[in-house]
């Protein structure tokens, strides 16, 4: 097997929780595997990020320029082939950012590309098949790929259960004068952060979360009995929002929020990667929808096959009951 290397994303110099999944998927492609590292970034925020990394991956690769001061695809493509060897093998987080970047790095390597990976079944000389989803989520394909001259492969967020294991010490070593300078038609102007609503759906460590399944703008009152009795909040998936049920702050998801709570009812909701990708730290996920072949029972810890607007106003009682004996 090829070397492997995993691009990790980071913010405000800590990691982001794919960290450990990428070096997860890794371990499954080679299970001797020892996948390097690789950050790009500026400043104080780099160097902490890639010492956290140090203590995950034997080895780091630190890529350091003003330019990459806010994740740039295009810039970060141009660095990353100028140091990645022949037949390598990269694993990105299947987000905004590494959709972005994945294709047209397999294109500049000219390699394989592999998108929204959720398992690895085989492995078989230079040919591996994966598990992927097709028609949002209705169909699992068994998809296998020649990587004999390298890949860049995108693997869903949560697909990999990541592991702390024993600490590493791991080195960092600073590639940026390999890169040179960068240069790009494409520049970032601002950051405009989302409105914030009545709630803020991130600080809460419950949440009872609900899609097209509550029916109607006046059943969601339902589930915000149960977040009540739960002390949660009522989070939603994009199409309550579209159907104007639920505002836009209390989205979850690629185009809505990322939450990391303890726990999550996902109640009603299919389970497309768009809305796991705003998911995220393994939460203990519970689901509840009527349809027994919906995409979320596949990576949800507790799954019950119902309706929601028969089986939450039950659970609500059940809580309660519960929480009035505690109390006694």
């Amino acid at each position: 097997m090829a070397r492997i290397f995993c691009y990790l994303a980071h913010k405000g110099g800590s990691l982001d929780d794919t960290a450990l999944e990428l070096a997860a998927a890794a371990r499954k492609l080679d299970p001797k595997a020892a996948p390097t590292a690789i950050l790009t970034g500026w400043g104080a925020n780099l160097d902490a990020a890639c010492n956290a990394a140090s203590s995950a991956y034997a080895e780091t690769w630190k890529i350091a320029s003003e330019a990459l001061a806010y994740p740039n695809a295009e810039l970060i493509r141009k660095a990353l082939v100028k140091v990645l060897p022949s037949g390598g093998i990269v694993l990105v987080a299947h987000e905004h950012f590494g959709i972005d970047l994945a294709p047209g790095l397999s294109i500049k390597m000219n390699s394989a590309f592999v998108s929204d990976v959720l398992d690895v079944t085989q492995v078989e000389n230079a040919a591996v098949t994966v598990i992927r989803q097709e028609f949002g989520g209705q169909v699992s394909t068994h998809v296998r790929c020649d990587i004999s001259s390298g890949a860049a492969v995108t693997i869903r967020p949560g697909a990999f259960q990541g592991t702390e294991g024993p600490a590493h010490a791991g080195v960092v070593i600073d590639k940026s004068a390999e890169v040179g300078a960068l240069t790009t038609g494409r520049r970032y102007l601002e950051t405009i952060a989302a409105e914030a609503g009545d709630v803020d759906i991130t600080k809460y460590n419950v949440l009872v979360s609900v899609g097209r399944g509550i029916q109607a703008k006046d059943n969601v009152s339902i589930a915000q009995e149960l977040a009540d009795a739960m002390g949660a909040a009522v989070s939603c998936s994009r199409p309550v929002v579209d159907a104007k049920w639920m505002e836009k702050s209390r989205q979850v998801g690629s185009s809505g929020k990322t939450v990391k709570p303890k726990v999550y009812l996902a109640c009603g909701i299919s389970g497309a990667f768009q809305h796991l990708a705003g998911i995220k730290g393994s939460p203990f996920l519970i689901a509840i929808n009527k349809n027994a072949k919906a995409p979320i029972f596949q990576v949800a810890d507790v799954g019950i096959v119902d309706d929601i607007l028969e089986f939450l106003p039950e659970l609500t009682n059940k809580v309660r009951e519960m929480r009035s004996v505690a109390a006694k």
